[in-house]
């Protein structure tokens, strides 16, 4: 593929993006306020944090190694790298309409219900924190690889383009990149762990939030939209 040495820009740009999408972080501070509740304690909301982001990790690696496996073993890479682009752009549109007119018409959300089922489950951990408290870290964990299943819609696009980028190479060459970028992706769930820890209240966290989601959508539109054009001259450049 053309232009190889962008790729590792690419990987941690697109990461950065995708780590500050409004849906993350609505779903993280809903949660940040979950587990300063439950946990009692400063120090066990920490390790609550820190467990439920080390989940998100590896299971956003673990979809993200199988989709990749799953393209070059099925020699679709080609194709599924046209799908990946095409998402990319189309994606962006909808990511820069919701700047305009937010929530309107069409939008990448987390799946319909998502949002009743994660408060759902995390009551449900609540009420078993009382009678099971040994288990509460265990369904904290498990509620990670749920997140990450109904926020997919929401967040998937701009991780699809880059493994849809990496499709063109060798898996062996993709795996450090899909570590980074799923390191980089998590980082902001650390930094909004840290704050609520020295103090900040989810509210002061869903104010901020609902401030920016614009803009949020913005930049992650016009980045999606330049990841999926380039993308496609990338495999057949003209100028």
């Amino acid at each position: 593929m053309g232009g190889q040495e962008l790729t590792l820009p690419l990987v941690i740009v697109a990461a950065v993006v995708d780590s500050i999408n409004p849906c993350v972080f609505g779903v993280l501070i809903f949660l940040i306020a979950f587990m300063t509740k439950v946990f009692k304690s400063p120090n066990k909301m920490i390790l609550g944090g820190l467990l439920y982001s080390a989940v998100v990790y590896a299971t956003y690696l673990l979809l993200g190694f199988g989709i990749l496996k799953l393209a070059l073993n099925a020699n679709i890479a080609t194709a599924f790298y046209w799908v990946a682009a095409l998402v990319a752009i189309f994606a962006g549109l909808l990511e820069i309409k919701d700047y305009f007119w937010y929530g309107k018409g069409p939008t990448l959300q987390i799946i319909p219900g998502g949002a009743e089922r994660i408060k759902l489950y995390t009551s449900k951990i609540e009420k078993m924190e009382q009678s099971h408290p040994a288990l509460l870290f265990l369904m904290t964990a498990a509620l990670g690889v749920l997140v990450v299943l109904v926020e997919l819609p929401c967040t998937g696009a701009p991780y699809l383009a880059i493994l849809g980028l990496l499709s063109k190479g060798a898996f062996a060459a993709a795996v450090p990149m899909l570590l980074l970028y799923n390191f980089i992706f998590i980082i902001p769930l650390f930094i909004i762990i840290g704050i609520a820890y020295f103090g900040a209240s989810s509210e002061t966290l869903e104010a901020w939030r609902k401030e920016h989601r614009g803009l949020m959508r913005l930049g992650i539109g016009l980045f999606l939209l330049l990841l999926g054009f380039y993308m496609i001259y990338s495999l057949n450049p003209v100028f």
